[in-house]
C-alpha cells in the first residue's frame, strides 16, 4: 500500500495528472500539486492576479477543488472558485476573460468514475505546455502533503462562467440561420457538465431539443463519460425512433464531443473534422491553416491541398494543436480522440462548440448530416478506415519494442512497402500505398498505442494482424 503522500505515481500526461481516487489521488497530494501550481505561479504572475477553480462531476471532485481553493488562499492568491461543476472550456475561456493567473480544473474527463485529475490552464486558456508542467513537477518534491495552515476564507469568492462563456461562443456562430432551420436535436449529457450549457445553447439556436441523463451521477449511470460507442447506445435509439436532425453528447469535463447522424450511425472524430474544415471554408467563407495531430486522418491534408491551406502536423495532445493556433493563423485544429477548436476561439478542445458547429453546418447545407459526411469524406479523397490497436505492455517491454522499431524498421507491413519512417512522436510507418501506421507508447500507462489508416477494409484488417503478429513476436 502506497503512503498517502507518496508522489511516486504524480505523473503530468499530456492533458494534466490523473488518478485513481483514495488510492493516489488523495487530498494530501491534492495540497502537494496544488502548492507545486501555486510555486509556478509565482515565478509567472502577480498576485494581484486572480487564480480560477473549477471541477467537474465526478466524486469528490468538488471537494478537491474547494482544498486547492483554499491551499492557494492560504498562499496568498485571491481565489475565484466556480458555483458547480462546469466544462473545461468554460473556465479555460474565463481564465483569459477575467486577466487571471490561470485555472485549475479539477477533472479525469472521459475516464472511468474511479479517476479524478487536475490540469492548470494558463491565462492564454489553453492547455498548459511541457515547459510549464515541467516546472509544476519540479516542485513536488519539495513541497508539503499537510493541510493549509490558515482558512484564508475572504480570499476565496465564488462565480458563474456560463453567461460569459456562452455569449461568446454565440459570436462564434450563425445563430439565425440555425433558428431558421428548426432543427430537431437529441442530446445525452452522460452526466457531464455540458448539462445546462450545450443544452441551453441549442435551445437560444431555436432547436428543438431533448435532453438525457442531465443530473450529477458521479458514476456516470455505471458507464464512462465517454461519447463513443456504447455510452451512445441510447442516443442513437432516440435519433432513430423520432427522426432526428443529429443527437450530440459530449465526455465528462465537455471538451470532447460525439455525434450521431440522421440515420443513427456514431460519427468518428475524424469525420466530424472534414465536416466542419468543408463547412467553415465553403459555407462560412473563411481561411487559415489546418492542424492536425500525428495520430488524426491525413485526409485533412488532402483538404487543405484543395482549398490552399497550409497543414501542421503536431505530436499527440491538443496541447500540441493549442501551442500552434497561438502562434500561427489556424482555421481549424483537431484530433482523432474527439478535440477541436476553430480561429477566434481559445486554443482549447471544446465539445460544446463542436456539437454547436455540426449543427450549424447542417443549417447552412440543408442536407442530412449522413450526407454532408459522405460528401466532406468524398472531397478529401476517402473514403478512408482508421483502426487503433492498445497493447497492454510493461515500460519495459514498450521501450524494447520502440528500440525494435526504431533500430531495425520493418521494410513492409503486410506486404506493403514502408517509404518513409517519422519520429515525431513515437514511429510513423508510412506506407507506399498511402496507409499509415503509428505506434506511440503512453506516457502514463502500461500501453503500447498502434494507430492505423488505409483505404480498405481488407487491407486494414491484414495491417492489424501484422502488427499484432509482431508485437507478439517481439517478446
Amino acid at each position: 500500500m502506497k503512503a498517502a503522500n507518496d508522489t511516486s505515481q504524480i505523473c503530468f500526461g499530456t492533458d494534466g495528472w490523473r488518478g485513481i481516487i483514495a488510492d493516489d489521488f488523495t487530498f494530501a497530494n491534492v495540497c502537494r500539486v496544488t502548492r507545486a501550481i501555486a510555486h509556478y505561479l509565482e515565478t509567472a504572475y502577480s498576485k494581484s492576479r486572480p487564480v480560477l477553480v473549477a471541477y467537474d462531476t465526478r466524486f469528490l471532485a468538488d471537494q478537491f477543488a474547494k482544498t486547492a481553493a483554499v491551499v492557494l488562499a492560504d498562499a496568498g492568491w485571491t481565489v475565484k472558485l466556480v458555483e458547480r461543476d462546469c466544462p473545461t472550456p468554460a473556465i479555460a475561456y474565463s481564465a483569459k476573460l477575467l486577466n487571471s493567473a490561470g485555472a485549475l480544473m479539477f477533472t479525469a474527463s472521459h475516464n472511468p468514475a474511479v479517476y479524478c485529475g487536475i490540469k492548470y490552464i494558463p491565462d492564454y486558456a489553453g492547455p498548459a505546455t511541457s515547459k510549464i508542467t515541467d516546472a509544476i513537477v519540479a516542485q513536488l518534491d519539495r513541497v508539503s502533503t499537510r493541510p493549509p495552515s490558515s482558512d484564508r476564507t475572504d480570499q476565496i469568492s465564488t462565480f458563474d462562467p456560463k453567461p460569459n462563456y456562452l455569449r461568446f461562443l454565440y459570436t462564434l456562430l450563425d445563430i439565425e440561420r440555425i433558428r431558421k432551420a428548426n432543427l430537431q436535436v437529441k442530446y445525452d449529457a452522460l452526466f457531464s457538465t455540458s448539462r445546462g450549457y450545450l443544452d441551453v445553447a441549442l435551445s437560444h439556436c431555436g432547436c428543438q431539443t431533448e435532453a438525457f441523463h442531465m443530473q450529477r451521477d458521479v458514476l456516470f449511470g455505471g458507464g464512462i463519460p465517454e461519447p463513443k460507442g456504447k455510452q451512445l447506445r441510447g442516443l442513437v435509439k432516440a435519433v432513430q425512433q423520432d427522426k432526428a436532425a443529429l443527437g450530440v453528447a459530449t465526455d465528462g469535463d465537455s471538451d470532447r464531443f460525439g455525434i450521431v447522424d440522421d440515420q443513427g450511425n456514431i460519427l468518428t472524430p475524424n469525420a466530424i473534422l472534414l465536416l466542419l474544415t468543408r463547412h467553415l471554408v465553403e459555407q462560412r467563407g473563411k481561411t487559415g491553416a489546418i492542424a492536425r495531430t500525428v495520430a488524426t486522418t491525413h485526409l485533412l491534408d488532402n483538404l487543405a491541398l484543395k482549398y490552399g491551406l497550409e497543414l501542421y502536423e503536431t505530436p499527440v495532445g491538443f496541447k500540441h494543436i493549442g501551442e500552434k493556433m497561438r502562434t500561427a493563423n489556424v482555421l481549424i485544429g483537431g484530433e482523432e480522440s474527439g478535440g477541436l477548436s476553430i480561429a477566434g476561439h481559445i486554443p482549447e478542445k471544446d465539445g460544446v462548440l463542436a456539437a454547436l458547429l455540426v449543427v450549424e453546418a447542417i443549417a447552412y447545407a440543408g442536407k442530412p448530416l449522413s450526407q454532408l459526411v459522405e460528401e466532406a469524406i468524398a472531397d478529401a479523397g476517402g473514403p478512408r478506415y482508421e483502426h487503433r490497436l492498445d497493447f497492454h505492455l510493461s515500460n519495459s517491454h514498450k521501450a524494447a519494442l520502440m528500440d525494435t522499431f526504431s533500430q531495425n524498421p520493418p521494410a513492409d507491413i503486410a506486404g506493403i512497402r514502408v517509404k518513409q519512417i517519422g519520429r515525431k512522436d513515437g514511429i510513423k510507418l508510412y506506407l507506399e500505398d498511402g496507409s499509415w501506421v503509428l505506434l506511440r507508447p503512453s506516457g502514463t500507462e502500461p500501453l503500447m498505442r498502434v494507430y492505423l489508416e488505409t483505404d480498405d477494409l481488407e487491407k486494414q484488417a491484414s495491417i492489424a494482424a501484422h502488427l499484432e503478429r509482431q508485437v507478439s513476436q517481439s517478446f
